[in-house]
């Protein structure tokens, strides 16, 4: 079933549909797209960014769709599992628009580094399991956005990477902080230190990215074998997930007898 606030949203950025059955560009939708699966798959949200032009560059108009569709997503107790993927092709996210920025004054950047941030946490704080599909180009924010989801998936042909330093910027989106808690912080500084891209492939060997899968000719590998994990994650039980996810959410930085306690 749709959500039947998605068609109410001011300025029609979210396009609600009741079938998405590839990752290709939908024609005339919004900077997201926002479906619920139905039938055996129920429970499974899809959200998929969808800004061709911008290469999904997260600009003001992005962040503010993104920010609706968390609001929504977090407000329905039917959802037991988010993937997130890109309906553009060799894109996931290019990471901040920096067209956008370089227009910015200093408060103007304060407050978009800010939306930034809140979004990113937005969206690793919502209650259920959430999934990034990464399939193709996942740089600066773009990873920053994928490290913010519980899982993570890759073809190996994507390409990560927090490459900011090399822009005379600093991962300021949540990478300083994520990067180093998913891997060893050592190899994190390495990664960061040298804005090297790494492929899907070197991105699972050094613990990025929870899969890794060969991309296939429609570029839906990672789509689709994050669609089968969250197969697996609807049979249990959704407060049993959101509980879970809680736990480990708020007990990981904790010792353990405290952790125990939560």
């Amino acid at each position: 079933m749709i959500i039947s606030r998605v068609s109410a949203l001011k300025h029609a950025r979210i396009q609600s549909l009741r079938c998405l059955s590839t990752m290709q560009q939908v024609e005339n939708a919004g900077p997201v797209v926002f479906h619920k699966l139905g039938g055996e798959d129920s429970g499974i949200a899809v959200y998929g960014l969808n800004s061709p032009k911008a290469r999904n560059a997260l600009g003001f108009d992005l962040l503010e769709s993104m920010k609706e569709v968390n609001q929504l997503i977090r407000e329905d107790t039917k959802i037991s599992v988010v993937v997130l993927h890109s309906l553009v092709k060799g894109i996931f996210c290019a990471g901040a628009n920096l067209k956008e920025r370089f227009k910015m004054n200093d408060d103007e950047v304060a407050t978009f580094v800010r939306t930034l941030r809140n979004t990113f946490i937005e969206i690793e704080d919502l209650p259920m399991p959430t999934i990034a599909a990464i399939e193709g180009v996942a740089v600066g924010g773009g990873l920053e956005l994928a490290l913010a989801c519980d899982i993570r998936v890759a073809a190996e042909t994507a390409k990560l990477g927090l490459v900011e330093t090399g822009r005379g910027l600093i991962p300021g989106a949540g990478g300083t902080q994520r990067l180093p808690r998913v891997i060893h912080p050592n190899i994190a500084k390495e990664l960061i230190f040298t804005s090297r891209v790494v492929s899907g492939k070197e991105a699972k060997e050094l613990g990025v990215v929870n899969h890794v899968v060969p991309q296939n000719s429609t570029n839906t590998a990672a789509y689709e074998k994050a669609i089968s994990i969250a197969r697996e994650i609807i049979s249990n039980a959704p407060i049993a997930l959101r509980c879970a996810k809680q736990a480990i959410n708020e007990g990981v930085q904790l010792s353990i007898k405290v952790r125990l306690d939560l």
